[in-house]
C-alpha cells in the first residue's frame, strides 16, 4: 500500500483542481432543443444584442437593441410593456468627452393568471447599454456588450420564457426591467427609482444580473443587507451554487457599482456576475466571439430555479418577507456545496473548532510530538515569509504593468495586461516549487541532526517532528488570524476553512492512525483553495496578486507538512 501513496496524493491534487475549476461541478451548456433553461437560446439573443456598439454614444444602435427587446417581451406575452424616457442626462467626463443623452428604460409585466388583483412581483433587472469608450494602454476601445450585459438580458429573457410554461402555478408575478445608461453611473436605474418609484411599490424581491468578464462561473457576489431569508431561498433552490459572503465585503472596496447598488437597501435581492477576465471587461474584447455558453448555463442553473421557487411559493406573497435584520456567513466548496450559517451559529462553529484545535495542540504537546517554542518560531517564520510573498506578488504585478505599459495600482484593479493570468499562474507554481525545496532542505537538516542516534527510528521521528512543528505553526497562525478577523470583520473563511479541515484530519489521524485522513484533508483544502483563490484573483486582478499569493502561501504551509506526514515512511526508506 505504501508505494501507492505518491500516486494517490498526486491524484487527489489533480482531481481537486479539476473539480474546483468546474470540469464536473458546473453544468454543460444545453442545446436549443432542451426542455429547460438553454444557454444556446440565450446565445441567439446575445448575437443580436452585441452586433454593434450600443453605448450612450451610439443612440441609433442603442435604439435598435431597445426595439428588439420590446419585440421579444411582447412576443413572450407580456401584459404590458412600458418605456420610461429621461431626457438630457449628462454622463461622467471621459478623456475630456462629456456624453449628453436620453435614457429609456424598458419595463414589462407578467402578472400571475389567478389570485389577488395586487400581486407581489419579482423584479428581474439587467442593463442593455454597452460600455462607452474605454482608454487602454495603447488605444481607446469600445465594448460590444456581449457579456456586459448581454448575459444579463439574455438570461432574463430565457428565464422568463421558461417560467411562463408554468404560469398557471404562479402565486407572484414577474417584472422585467431593462435599464439604460447603467455604464455611465447607473443613470437609468437612478432615474426610474427617483421619478417613478411606483414601479417598485409591489416588488418583494429582485434579481440583478451583470457580467464582469465573459468566462468562469456565475457568482452570487452580492446580496442585500439582512440577507438571512434571501440566502435561505438561494440555499433551497439554486443548482450549482457559487457564492461567498466575503465577496460582498470585498466588492465594497472595488470601484464598481451596479443597478442593484441604487436600491439594495430597500429592495431585497441577489446580484449575479461572472468575474473573468478583466481584459475583456469594458473593452472591444467583450464581443460575441468571446462569450461562454457554459458560463451562461451556470447563470441559468441558479437564477431559473430561484425564480420558480419564488413565483410558486405562497409565502413570498408577503412583500416584507425577505426584509430581515441578520446577515449570514456563507461559502461554497466544490462537491460539498453551499454552507450557510447565521452569524450566531457561525460563531458557535468557530468556537468549537478553536477549542478542538487547542485540545489537539495541547495533547500533542504533552505527548512530546511538538515543542511550544518551535511551534511559535514556525508561526513567526510563516508570518514573515507570508509578508515577503505579499511583497514579491506586488513586485510581479508592478513588473507586469511595466512590461505591458499599463498603469500600476497597488492592490487595485489593473486593465491592459494581457498575460496577467499566466503571470499569476507561473508565479504560484514557482512559489510552490521554492516552498517545497526549502521545506525539503529543512527536513534533511532535521534528519542529519538525528543521524547520530543509535535508534533506527530516529530519522523517522526527526522527519515527523519537523513536519508537525511547521504544521502546527501554520495552523496556530491561522487560528490567530481566524479569531481576529471573526471579531473584526465577521468573515474569516480564508483561514477558518483550512484550519477546520486540518484540525479534523489530525484528530482523526491521532485516534485511528489512518493516513487516509491526511490525504482527504489535503484534497478538501485544495477544493476550497483552488475555487476561492481563483475567484479572489479574478475579482481583484493582478493588482492585488500579492494579497492572493500571501493567502495561498499560508495554505501551502499547512499542505506541505501534511503531505510529508502522509508520505513519511516512503521518503525515509528511500533515503
Amino acid at each position: 500500500m505504501n508505494k501507492f501513496r505518491p500516486i494517490i496524493l498526486a491524484a487527489a491534487v489533480v482531481l481537486a483542481g479539476l473539480l474546483a475549476y468546474g470540469v464536473w461541478t458546473r453544468p454543460s451548456a444545453k442545446p436549443a432543443d432542451y426542455e429547460g433553461f438553454s444557454a444556446e437560446r440565450v446565445v441567439k439573443d446575445i448575437e443580436v444584442i452585441s452586433k454593434e456598439h450600443h453605448s450612450v454614444a451610439h443612440p441609433e444602435e442603442r435604439a435598435e437593441v431597445r426595439e428588439y427587446l420590446v419585440q421579444r417581451l411582447e412576443g413572450m406575452g407580456a401584459d404590458t410593456v412600458k418605456l420610461y424616457q429621461y431626457d438630457s442626462l449628462v454622463g461622467p467626463k471621459n478623456k475630456h468627452v462629456v456624453y449628453t443623452f436620453d435614457a429609456v428604460d424598458v419595463l414589462a409585466e407578467f402578472p400571475p393568471l389567478t389570485g389577488t388583483e395586487d400581486p407581489t412581483y419579482l423584479l428581474m433587472v439587467a442593463h442593455y447599454d454597452s460600455r462607452y469608450s474605454q482608454p487602454m494602454p495603447k488605444d481607446t476601445v469600445w465594448s460590444y456588450g456581449a457579456a456586459d450585459d448581454g448575459y444579463g438580458v439574455g438570461v432574463i429573457l430565457e428565464t422568463v420564457s421558461q417560467a411562463l410554461k408554468a404560469r398557471q402555478d404562479w402565486k407572484q408575478g414577474i417584472k422585467v426591467l431593462f435599464t439604460d445608461a447603467e455604464e455611465v453611473g447607473m443613470m437609468g436605474m437612478t432615474a426610474i427609482w427617483e421619478n417613478n418609484r411606483e414601479v417598485f411599490d409591489n416588488v418583494g424581491f429582485m434579481i440583478n444580473i451583470e457580467a464582469r468578464g465573459p468566462w468562469g462561473p456565475a457568482l452570487l457576489f452580492e446580496t442585500c443587507p439582512g440577507n438571512e431569508k434571501v440566502m435561505d431561498l438561494y440555499a433551497a433552490a439554486a443548482d450549482y451554487p457559487f457564492t461567498y459572503s466575503l465577496t460582498t465585503v470585498v466588492y465594497s472596496f472595488l470601484p464598481n457599482f451596479t443597478d442593484f447598488t441604487i436600491v439594495k437597501d430597500e429592495v431585497p435581492g441577489m446580484n449575479f456576475s461572472t468575474i473573468a477576465d478583466i481584459n475583456h471587461y469594458h473593452t472591444d474584447g467583450d464581443n460575441f466571439s468571446n462569450i461562454s455558453p457554459k458560463s451562461i448555463q451556470h447563470y441559468g442553473a441558479q437564477v431559473y430555479p430561484v425564480t420558480m421557487e419564488y413565483l410558486t411559493n405562497e409565502a413570498y406573497a408577503d412583500r416584507e418577507y425577505f426584509k430581515a435584520e441578520d446577515d449570514t456567513t456563507n461559502f461554497t466548496v466544490p462537491v460539498l456545496g453551499l454552507f450557510n450559517f447565521s452569524k450566531g451559529m457561525y460563531k458557535v462553529v468557530n468556537a468549537i473548532v478553536f477549542v478542538l484545535f487547542l485540545l489537539l495542540l495541547g495533547f500533542d504537546g504533552v505527548r512530546g510530538r511538538i515543542k511550544a517554542m518551535k511551534v511559535f518560531k514556525s508561526s513567526l517564520a510563516v508570518l514573515g515569509l507570508a509578508v515577503a510573498v505579499l511583497a514579491a506578488g506586488e513586485l510581479v504585478a508592478w513588473l507586469s504593468a511595466l512590461i505591458a505599459g499599463a498603469k500600476f495600482k497597488p492592490f487595485g484593479v489593473i486593465h491592459g495586461i494581457m498575460f496577467d493570468n499566466m503571470a499569476m499562474v507561473v508565479s504560484v507554481v514557482l512559489m510552490v516549487a521554492v516552498s517545497v525545496l526549502v521545506y525539503v532542505s529543512g527536513r534533511k537538516k532535521a534528519v542529519r541532526l538525528a543521524s547520530g542516534s543509535m535508534r533506527a527510528s530516529a530519522s523517522v521521528n526527526a522527519v515527523v517532528k519537523h513536519a508537525d512543528n511547521l504544521l502546527y505553526g501554520a495552523l496556530s497562525l491561522m487560528f490567530v488570524l481566524s479569531a481576529v478577523l471573526l471579531f473584526t470583520l465577521g468573515e474569516n473563511i480564508m483561514f477558518f476553512i483550512p484550519l477546520t479541515i486540518a484540525t479534523a484530519a489530525m484528530i482523526l489521524y491521532r485516534l485511528t492512525s489512518l493516513k487516509l485522513w491526511l490525504v482527504l484533508a489535503i484534497a478538501f483544502v485544495l477544493l476550497h483553495a483552488f475555487s476561492f483563490f481563483y475567484a479572489l484573483a479574478m475579482a481583484l486582478t493582478i493588482g492585488a496578486f500579492g494579497a492572493v499569493a500571501m493567502l495561498a502561501f499560508i495554505d501551502l504551509m499547512v499542505l506541505i507538512p501534511m503531505a510529508d506526514l502522509y508520505l513519511t515512511d516512503i521518503a525515509v526508506k528511500k533515503k
